[in-house]
C-alpha cells in the first residue's frame, strides 16, 4: 500500500507542481471561449430622416449535429423546415453530418427564433438539445431598388461591398466588441467564472441629400422610357443649383438591394457616375461660355452658317440640313447648329476651349462622397486632331459622366459659380447627434454676366424655335438644351449607336433646380429633344411641385434667333 500510495504522491506532485502549467494551458484552451459582439451597422437615410439602409436585430440558427438524439432527427428537421421555411432535406443533411460542431441553417427576426424554440421545447422537450441561436444584426433596404445602385450592399460579414456601403463603410461599420467566457463541455457558460468583454461601438448614422419622393419620380420617368425606347440603360440626376447637392440620382435598369446577389456585377454600377460618353450637343453651353467670356462673341453676333464645313480631312455636317442662314449666337446655340458652333469655337481658339472645359470640371472626378466615379476623358489641346479642333467644340471627341454634365448646368444656373456635386449632408456623432457635412467647393468658372446671357441662350433652345420644346413646362420658365452623339460601343467596335441628353433648369430667371436626363443605345428614335427632353419635363415637374417652387410669373425677353428678324 505505501508503494502504491507513493505513485499515486508522485504522479500529484508532477500533475500539479511539475506540470501544472501545460495542463492548466490546455485546460483553458477548451473551457475559455472568445465571441465577438457585433456591433450595429448605423442606417443611410434620405435628406427628411427616411431611412433606405437600416439594421435590425436577427437571430442566427444553427445546430450541432453531434448533439441532436440520432432518433430525434427526423422530427428537428421537420420543425426546423417548417418554422424557417426551409427546404426539409437540406436541414435533415446537416444534421446527418455529425463530424461538424457547428453548422448554420438560416437567419431570422427574433420572434421567429422564439416560436421555434418554444414549439421544439413543447413537442420535443429535452430531445430538441442541439439546436441553438446566435445574436446578429441583419441589414435591410425598405425602398428595395430605390436608389439601389446608389446605396449598394453589404456581404454576409457586415461590411460594404459596393455604392455608399463601401464608399461610407469605416462610418456605418462601428467596430465590434469581444468578450471571453468559460464553457463547459456541452458549450453552458459556466456559472461563477471569469469572463472579460470589450463593448461595441455603434456605426453611425449616414444622412444623404436625397428626396426619397424625387427619387421615386426620377426613377419612375428613365425605368418608363428605357423600356418605351428599347434602349441599354439611362440615368436622370437631379441637383440643387444653390448648393451642388444631389436630390436624386437614379438609373436604369435599377438594382433590387434585397436580391442582389442574384444579379451579375455589371448591375451594381452606379451609371450616372462611372458611365462615359461622348456628350453630344450639351457641351455646346461650355463653347458658348468660352466664346462669350473671351469677349469674342456676343448673343447678337450674326454667323453664316452652311450645313457642313471642311475640317483638316474631314467634311462635317450641320445637325439638321438647311440652306445656307445667318444666325445670331443665340441662334446657334437655340438651334443646335454644328456649324455656327464650330464658327465661334474657332473665334476662342483650342487652348482657351481647353481650359473653359477644364474649370467646368472635365477631366477630373467630381469627387463629393460617390463611389466608383470616373473623370471621363480630356485630352490636352495640343494633341487634338484637325478634326477633333472642330468636333470637340460640339460635344465629340471628348468623354464625361452624367454627373459632370449635370455640374456644368448647375454652374451656368448659379450664376457661373460651380458648387462640387455632394450626397452626403451629414452624419452623427458618438451621442447621436448630427453633424452636417461641409458644403461642396465654390469656384468661380465664369462671370455672372456670361452666365446670364448663357441661359437666356437656353431658354431659347427650348422655345418655339429650339430643339428642346418637348422639355418646356406650363407657366414656369426653363432652360436646357438637347444633346445627341453618336456612341462607341466595344461590340461594333466603332461607333454604331447613340447618346440621347437633355439637360437643364427651372425657373430659369430664378434657378432652383437642375435636371439631367441621358439615354444609352435608344432603338426607336434617338434625338435628345424626342428621346430625354420628355422625361426632364416629367422629372422637373414633379420636382417643383414636391419643392413648392413656384413660377416666377415673368415673361422671357424676346431672343433675335436669325438676323433681320
Amino acid at each position: 500500500m505505501t508503494f502504491v500510495l507513493s505513485i499515486f504522491a508522485g504522479r500529484l506532485v508532477q500533475l500539479q507542481g511539475l506540470d501544472s502549467k501545460v495542463y492548466v494551458a490546455e485546460a483553458a484552451r477548451y473551457r475559455v471561449q472568445e465571441e465577438s459582439i457585433p456591433a450595429r451597422r448605423g442606417s443611410i437615410t434620405d435628406a427628411g430622416g427616411n431611412e433606405l439602409a437600416m439594421t435590425v436585430e436577427a437571430r442566427e440558427i444553427f445546430v450541432d449535429p453531434h448533439e441532436v438524439v440520432p432518433a430525434r432527427r427526423g422530427r428537428v428537421a421537420a420543425i426546423l423546415a417548417e418554422e424557417l421555411g426551409r427546404p426539409q432535406e437540406e436541414i435533415a443533411a446537416k444534421l446527418a453530418d455529425t463530424r461538424k460542431r457547428y453548422v448554420p441553417v438560416a437567419t431570422v427576426d427574433p420572434t421567429v427564433a422564439q416560436k421555434m424554440f418554444e414549439r421544439g421545447s413543447r413537442e420535443l422537450k429535452a430531445d430538441f438539445k442541439g439546436v441553438g441561436s446566435k445574436h446578429e444584426y441583419h441589414r435591410q433596404y425598405p425602398g428595395g431598388d430605390l436608389a439601389g445602385t446608389l446605396i449598394g450592399f453589404v456581404g454576409d460579414d457586415g461590411n460594404g461591398l459596393s455604392g455608399l456601403e463601401l464608399r461610407h463603410n469605416k462610418v456605418l461599420a462601428g467596430r465590434d466588441g469581444q468578450q471571453t467566457i468559460e464553457t463547459g463541455r456541452d458549450g453552458q457558460r459556466i456559472p461563477m467564472t471569469r469572463s472579460t468583454s470589450r463593448q461595441p461601438v455603434e456605426g453611425r448614422d449616414v444622412r444623404l441629400t436625397i428626396d426619397r419622393d424625387i427619387q421615386w419620380a426620377a426613377q419612375k420617368a428613365i425605368t418608363e422610357q428605357v423600356e418605351a425606347t428599347g434602349a441599354r440603360t439611362g440615368s436622370v440626376i437631379v441637383m440643387d443649383v444653390r448648393t451642388g447637392q444631389v436630390v436624386a440620382m437614379a438609373n436604369a435598369p435599377e438594382l433590387n438591394l434585397e436580391d442582389w446577389e442574384k444579379t451579375t456585377p455589371d448591375r451594381w454600377v452606379n451609371r450616372a457616375v462611372a458611365d462615359v460618353f461622348e456628350p453630344g450637343s450639351t457641351n455646346k453651353v461650355i463653347t458658348a461660355a468660352a466664346a462669350l467670356e473671351s469677349g469674342a462673341v456676343r448673343p447678337e453676333t450674326v454667323f453664316t452658317v452652311d450645313d457642313e464645313i471642311r475640317c483638316a480631312d474631314r467634311v462635317l455636317r450641320d445637325s439638321h440640313p438647311h440652306p445656307t442662314e445667318k444666325l445670331t449666337f443665340s441662334g446657334v446655340v437655340a438651334t443646335s447648329s454644328n456649324v455656327g458652333t464650330i464658327l465661334a469655337a474657332q473665334k476662342v481658339g483650342d487652348a482657351k476651349l481647353h481650359e473653359m472645359l477644364r474649370r467646368f470640371g472635365f477631366g477630373a472626378k467630381p469627387g463629393g462622397g460617390f463611389y466608383g466615379e470616373e473623370a471621363g476623358l480630356l485630352p490636352s489641346w495640343k494633341d487634338w486632331s484637325g478634326s477633333q479642333r472642330c468636333t470637340i467644340s460640339y460635344g465629340q471627341g471628348i468623354s464625361v459622366t452624367a454627373l459632370q454634365t449635370a455640374s456644368v448646368y448647375q454652374t451656368i444656373a448659379n450664376g457661373g459659380v460651380r458648387v462640387a456635386p455632394s450626397i452626403v449632408a451629414g452624419t452623427t456623432d458618438a451621442g447621436g447627434a448630427f453633424v452636417p457635412a461641409e458644403g461642396g467647393k465654390r469656384t468661380r468658372v465664369v462671370s455672372e454676366r456670361t452666365a446670364r446671357e448663357v441661359a437666356l441662350m437656353l431658354e431659347a433652345a427650348v422655345g418655339a424655335d429650339g430643339t428642346g420644346e418637348q422639355a418646356s413646362i406650363d407657366g414656369y420658365r426653363v432652360a436646357g438644351k438637347t444633346g445627341t452623339a453618336m456612341r462607341y460601343d466595344t461590340a461594333c467596335q466603332g461607333y454604331c449607336g447613340y447618346t440621347a441628353t437633355f439637360a437643364g433648369f427651372a425657373p430659369a430667371d430664378k434657378p432652383s433646380l437642375v435636371v439631367l436626363a441621358v439615354i444609352q443605345d435608344p432603338r426607336k428614335g434617338y434625338y435628345g429633344g424626342e428621346i430625354a427632353a420628355p422625361v426632364f419635363k416629367k422629372v422637373m415637374t414633379f420636382a417643383l411641385k414636391s419643392k413648392k417652387i413656384p413660377p416666377t410669373g415673368t415673361e422671357p425677353p424676346a431672343m433675335r434667333i436669325r438676323a433681320g428678324e
